[in-house]
C-alpha cells in the first residue's frame, strides 16, 4: 500500500497546545499546530504551512520519522471512507512533482476530521 500503511488503529484528537510544544524545535518560527490526531504512536499533525506526518520507530520510539508536506505542493487529496465490510477508510494525497499519491490507511472515525483538517488548511 502506500507509505504510512502504519497509521492504523483508534485515533484521537490531540490538544494543539501539547502538540505545538512537542514539536517546538521543528516548527517554523511563524508556525503553529492548527489540529493533530494521535495514531497509538504516530501522529498526523495539520499546522497552518504543511502536513506533517510523526512516525515514532523501534521498540523505544525515540527515533521519529517526520514527513512534511507543504500545502503549496497539494495538488488534490481523496477520502475514502469505510464500507460495510472494509471497516478502514483511506487518505491520498497527490503533490507537484510526485507520479503517485501518498496513500494513507485510517480508522473510520478519522476520515471526516483529517478531510475537514486539510480542506480548511487548503481552501481558508
Amino acid at each position: 500500500m502506500g507509505l504510512l500503511d502504519g497509521l492504523m488503529g483508534k485515533a484521537s484528537a490531540v490538544d494543539t497546545d501539547e502538540v505545538n510544544a512537542q514539536l517546538e524545535d521543528v516548527l517554523a518560527g511563524n508556525e503553529t499546530v492548527a489540529s493533530a490526531y494521535k495514531l497509538i504512536r504516530d501522529m498526523l499533525i495539520f499546522t497552518n504551512k504543511r502536513v506533517i506526518f510523526m512516525d515514532k520507530q523501534g521498540v523505544s520510539g525515540k527515533k521519529v520519522n517526520y514527513l512534511s508536506i507543504p500545502y503549496k505542493s497539494v495538488i488534490r487529496f481523496e477520502v475514502e471512507t469505510a464500507g460495510t465490510f472494509d471497516t478502514d477508510s483511506e487518505l491520498r494525497i497527490w503533490m507537484s512533482g510526485v507520479a503517485e499519491p501518498l496513500e494513507l490507511e485510517l480508522k473510520s472515525n478519522l476520515a471526516a476530521p483529517v478531510q475537514k483538517s486539510l480542506a480548511d488548511q487548503l481552501f481558508n
